[in-house]
């Protein structure tokens, strides 16, 4: 029914009825039971829809959209007369254009059908109460009170846990608990999934005036992502579980994790800013580790027999697959079943041994972020056996894969005091610290080839990377030799660029020529105040120098296989009534459904020619909806033959995902131009209608 892709789809509350947005403009409303299209709304929108939601005990007769025109419309299907035509051109109910960018998501309460929350890159959530007013001016005019700011973050933005909220920030989703309707739950272009009280928050007021952002109950990343740094890092889908127990964040160029709203107080998935560097730069051998957990020295006294062979088999799988380096993906989601599934029927030393085995499996397999997976493993086992021989060598090497050799050393040095008498072991810590001292040789290498690009002639610019990523520029030296691809040091820049030719250079005739003037901006130096554009202004850090660093959660799962870096809309959600599976959009064209306890893989289906983005779960029926690139909706529904974990052409699941793996690691501002050309506008900037930096920002 849709001339575009579909970026939006969404349930009425009984399940009888499916509402779809689309760049075409228009949104489309079907019927569960046949399929059929029921109506097609011609929303005036002037840019592509984004979001769209039936609003609650309205009889499913009132919608709302949002749009990339930065306009939310409500629509009153009530009002047609007689028999209703298919196709419907009407007047909106209500346009409100208070926001200045991009509407991203709506959300709704149940049982609420008065108001609509929409979220917007211009960094606030309005409040739409359809009882006050039916319109607002335009964002932007002189005359704009349109009091509906609900949250305002247009300065409320963090680098990192340590900083303090000042960062430019842009809302890409939102959602509202269903069983705490008052907890808010956004996300944008940083790490950090924020949790809100409604009732908590300040009085609704206008844009004139930048609000000092106000503070979260919750603050929701794992904690490796919690100092990335790096400007591309943001959330793309944020979703509470059915029973509100839990949250669901999906990252642009990383993977899915899953959250519990009320972790114990004395949970160690609580952590400050020093928690973060404790984890990462880690503890030398002869500290304590922050948190022991409690031991169970035996097996409990009951125990299945059936799930002890299960254990025993499943032991197996995990041993053959460290040793012969094969299999790595089934070995760790085995050592995750053991883990989770079975935890009641293991003892410490059985868990302490799983852990260090998959933190072995980890760094064979080397995906996104393994490593630090592998560092969360050891950290655990060494809770468990603090002179454990097998975690030390493991973190040796864990923190030898992401430059941190000075703690490498000493966990080598640590692991060899701890060897068993056995050669096996002696010649894995040798191995160890053989690389260990080639990685130490290549680093004076590169500190040696730094300095002596230092001293390169006056206006030859011979690496960007030595200018923004030089020690004495970009950090202490505490930050080198970390793993590239998550955690490069980033600066802000603001360029300009003029085309002029450079004779000098006969390099390939078909590159662009031009020079290049950079700006370069510490935006720590930058100051506290900002204007407004027709305001006034508060200041949006006021008293830094006694900020207090924020507490966050830590993640308890995390999923990976599919690859989130094509799209920004891309949702993560939960199939089933109670949640109990994990499902998530992919730019190969399929969608992923996971096991929620274990992170085990269960299905790869293929959804789209291209992307999927959206999935939703029926709220009753096993069914779910998927859309994406296409200009069509996928409905599924379980088939008892249907044993296969792919549906479609039949593929090599492993090369499948190893090939997201490597698009995950990619630089994600040099993978979007080029998917997009190869995709959408190969044929377009061939014939030199789309500037290269044009199809950079599309």
């Amino acid at each position: 029914g849709h001339v575009g892709c579909v970026n939006a789809i969404a349930w009425n509350s009984s399940g009888s009825l499916l509402i779809s947005g689309s760049d075409d403009t228009r949104v489309n409303i079907w019927n569960y039971a046949n399929q059929e299209l029921l109506h097609e709304i011609d929303t005036g929108h002037s840019a592509n829809v984004f979001c769209t939601k039936f609003v609650p005990e309205t009889c499913d007769e009132v919608v709302v959209s949002g749009a990339g025109d930065a306009e939310v419309r409500v629509f009153n299907l009530s009002r047609l007369s007689g028999i209703r035509p298919r196709e419907i051109a009407m007047e909106p109910a209500a346009v409100y254009q208070c926001h200045s960018r991009r509407v991203k998501k709506l959300a709704v309460e149940g049982g609420n059908p008065n108001v609509v929350w929409s979220a917007s890159e211009d960094g606030t959530i309005r409040q739409h109460d359809f009882r006050e007013c039916s319109s607002c001016p335009r964002a932007g005019l002189v005359n704009q009170e349109c009091r509906n700011v609900l949250l305002d973050l247009r300065s409320g933005g963090k680098k990192s846990l340590a900083d303090p909220p000042r960062q430019p920030m842009s809302f890409k989703s939102c959602d509202i608990s269903s069983v705490r309707p008052h907890q808010l739950l956004v996300g944008g272009s940083d790490a950090f999934a924020r949790l809100y009280d409604r009732r908590m928050l300040p009085p609704l007021s206008s844009c004139q005036t930048r609000r000092k952002p106000p503070p979260c109950i919750k603050m929701f990343c794992p904690l490796h992502l919690a100092e990335n740094r790096k400007s591309s890092l943001h959330l793309t889908h944020v979703a509470f579980s059915p029973n509100g127990n839990e949250v669901l964040l999906s990252y642009s160029g990383e993977h899915v994790y899953l959250f519990d709203v009320d972790p114990d107080n004395t949970s160690p998935v609580r952590y400050t800013a020093d928690d973060v560097r404790d984890q990462l730069c880690l503890l030398p051998f002869h500290k304590e580790p922050r948190k022991q957990k409690s031991k169970r020295d035996k097996f409990p006294a009951k125990r299945n027999l059936c799930r002890v062979d299960m254990l025993k088999k499943l032991t197996q799988v995990v041993i053959k697959s460290l040793e012969t380096g094969t299999n790595l993906m089934h070995g760790i989601e085995a050592c995750c079943e053991i883990l989770e599934a079975m935890e009641s029927d293991i003892d410490d030393s059985t868990r302490h041994d799983c852990l260090c085995t998959r933190a072995g499996l980890y760094l064979k397999r080397r995906w996104k972020n393994d490593v630090y997976m592998a560092i969360r493993d050891c950290n655990e086992a060494r809770s468990i056996d603090f002179a454990s021989f097998q975690a030390h060598l493991f973190m040796a090497d864990a923190l030898l894969q992401i430059g941190r050799l000075k703690e490498a050393r000493e966990y080598a040095e640590a692991a060899h005091s701890l060897v068993p008498p056995n050669s096996v072991s002696a010649e894995q810590v040798e191995n160890i610290k053989k690389r260990l001292a080639a990685a130490e040789l290549e680093k004076n290498k590169k500190d040696q080839q730094g300095n002596t690009n230092t001293d390169a002639r006056h206006g030859r610019l011979r690496s960007l990377s030595d200018l923004l990523f030089r020690s004495d520029v970009s950090g202490s030296s505490s930050q080198e030799g970390r793993e590239d691809s998550d955690y490069d040091d980033e600066m802000e820049l603001d360029f300009d660029t003029s085309v002029s030719g450079d004779e000098s250079r006969d390099s390939d005739p078909g590159a662009v020529r031009g020079s290049l003037r950079l700006k370069l901006h510490r935006r720590e130096d930058q100051p506290n105040e900002q204007s407004v554009g027709n305001g006034s202004a508060e200041s949006t850090c006021n008293g830094d120098s006694a900020y207090e660093p924020d507490v966050a959660i830590d993640m308890k799962k995390r999923y990976v296989g599919h690859c989130n870096v094509g799209t920004d809309i891309k949702q993560a959600s939960f199939l089933g009534e109670q949640g109990e599976f994990i499902a998530s959009g992919s730019d190969d064209g399929r969608w992923f459904i996971w096991e929620k306890r274990t992170g085990r893989l269960v299905k790869m289906l293929a959804g789209d020619g291209a992307v999927v983005n959206c999935i939703q779960s029926h709220p009753y029926d096993c069914a779910v909806a998927t859309s994406g690139i296409d200009n069509t909706i996928k409905l599924w529904t379980p088939d008892a033959e249907g044993t296969s974990m792919v549906d479609g052409p039949e593929i090599d699941v492993l090369s499948a995902i190893e090939n997201n793996q490597k698009k995950l690691c990619r630089n994600r501002e040099t993978l979007l131009p080029f998917e997009f050309l190869e995709r959408f506008g190969a044929h377009e900037f061939a014939e030199g209608s789309l500037h290269p930096l044009e199809c950079a920002q599309t």
